[in-house]
């Protein structure tokens, strides 16, 4: 699978005619690429640099610009779809549910309760992602937010060693940062846009994405509250995947619903919020020993379907007729 790269005009903070005072609080505030700028809040921003909203808007719109982030005929979308990438599972009925695998510029995620492969995935996901694109990957790097000390240095060793990766090279190509808190998860993306480009990571694993959420904001009354700082993440989320060009891949953890007598009596948590965001969700479920059934929940481009697939000592593999 190859993957056109569109050429940039511009790529420094110093070609957008930007005043060398601005361009140095932008980076003494973290905004060192036209990246990072582009994806800002408009009002932090403003606090930051002391200036008013609307010249902080101009700023925004001219990083913006740069990266060809304006209004677009249907017809330029489609020529700009061929330069997303996807990264395999491992797994080929898996990949053909999610329509060739993980897919760049948007946000893929997968839900379901203790043990249906969730973290198995994305730890498949950071090894294949390394891979060269005629195999499925993206010869790019992870970086991998472990939210819940799940991340495992031995399945990462033996998964590499499975796809013919060095299992030394594979490991020093995932970046870990274990995140102990809503804050200090939200800030570790925030760092991750100047982390992207200067380490050419092309996947951005979060598992799970609302564990502190809900360990820190819990009952009715925290709410409100709870639920506007996640949707401000999951929305920092997906400007970075559409900005960089990146695969951005969370899981979420489930809970139950008492009064549902029939069908599914498990939703996954974060409510409307989550569900609004991410651009394919996939649910995941135990079936027989070592094998899991995925399902479409919701893609605006796939046909709902599912897939069997298996977990093995190796990592994500398709059944055996």
């Amino acid at each position: 699978m190859s993957e056109a790269k569109e050429e940039r005009p511009v790529m420094r903070l110093e070609d957008l005619g930007l005043s060398p005072t601005i361009i140095r609080k932008l980076k003494e505030a973290g905004y060192k690429t036209i990246e990072a700028v582009a994806v800002a809040n408009v009002n932090d921003l403003a606090s930051i640099l002391g200036v008013p909203i609307n010249t902080v808007q101009k700023i925004v719109n001219k990083a913006r610009d740069a990266l060809g982030l304006r209004f677009k005929t249907a017809l330029e979308l489609k020529q700009e779809s061929r330069n997303i990438g996807r990264i395999t599972t491992g797994s080929k009925r898996l990949d053909e549910l999610l329509g060739g695998g993980v897919e760049t510029r948007t946000i893929t995620e997968f839900y379901g309760e203790f043990g249906t492969g969730k973290t198995q995935i994305c730890m498949q996901l950071s090894v294949n992602v390394q891979l060269p694109p005629e195999e499925g990957g993206l010869s790019g790097k992870a970086l991998y937010i472990d939210t819940e000390g799940t991340f495992r240095w031995e399945r990462i060793e033996k998964m590499a060693r499975a796809v013919g990766l060095d299992p030394d090279e594979a490991m020093k190509n995932i970046i870990v940062a274990r995140a102990i808190s809503t804050d200090h998860q939200i800030a570790i993306v925030n760092e991750a846009m100047e982390l992207i480009p200067k380490e050419n990571i092309r996947l951005l694993v979060i598992d799970s994405v609302t564990s502190h959420f809900r360990a820190e904001y819990p009952g009715r009354e925290n709410l409100a509250v709870r639920q506007q700082r996640l949707n401000q993440h999951l929305h920092q989320l997906a400007r970075i995947a559409e900005v960089y060009n990146v695969a951005v891949v969370v899981t979420n953890q489930v809970m139950a619903r008492p009064d549902v007598f029939y069908g599914d009596p498990t939703q996954a948590v974060g409510g409307h919020v989550l569900a609004h965001a991410p651009g394919v969700r996939v649910q995941l479920r135990k079936a027989r020993g070592n094998r899991r059934i995925a399902r479409i929940v919701d893609a605006p481009h796939l046909p709902e379907g599912e897939a069997v697939f298996l977990i093995t000592d190796e990592g994500i593999r398709d059944v055996e007729e």
